[in-house]
């Protein structure tokens, strides 16, 4: 039995991301790709989501290219890159070699010195959780070869 389940919040995992206050443009581009109902369902859902800090590491444009809406299905790959089906928490996640993403490519996982690393995005903060989900701040936005 997970210890997570004593950090389960009442929110769901947008709102979650919301209140964190670390994740305001991952908020955005949920909103921008339509994903914001998806993302408050049911779930169960894993999100590595991409801290504020990491986004600001993309090359300038590219974040306000993907919000255009002619750009919405490069945004909903993405963003389902770093999305996973069920609650994982941050111990299931460091076990595999690679997550099996929603956008049907696998993002390997590392562990280095007990950190884990998603497709080269170290994970900041892990475990936060929702009441259909969990999150798991990334300090970069892992962008899938298949878009």
């Amino acid at each position: 039995m997970s210890t997570m389940t004593n950090t389960i919040s009442i929110k769901n995992l947008v709102d979650t991301a919301a209140a964190d206050g670390s994740f305001k443009t991952f908020g955005k581009a949920i909103e921008h790709a339509g994903m914001s109902d998806t993302l408050r369902g049911a779930g169960p859902f894993t999100i590595f989501a991409p801290t504020d800090a990491a986004f600001e590491k993309l090359p300038a444009g590219q974040l306000d290219n993907l919000f255009k809406p002619e750009n919405k299905d490069e945004l909903v790959s993405l963003l389902n890159y770093h999305l996973v089906s069920g609650r994982k928490s941050i111990a299931d996640v460091g076990k595999w070699e690679a997550a099996r993403t929603v956008n049907g490519q696998p993002a390997p996982i590392t562990m280095t010195n007990d950190k884990v690393s998603i497709d080269g995005a170290l994970v900041t903060s892990a475990d936060i959780g929702s009441s259909n989900g969990v999150l798991h701040g990334i300090d970069k936005v892992n962008i899938p070869t298949k878009m």
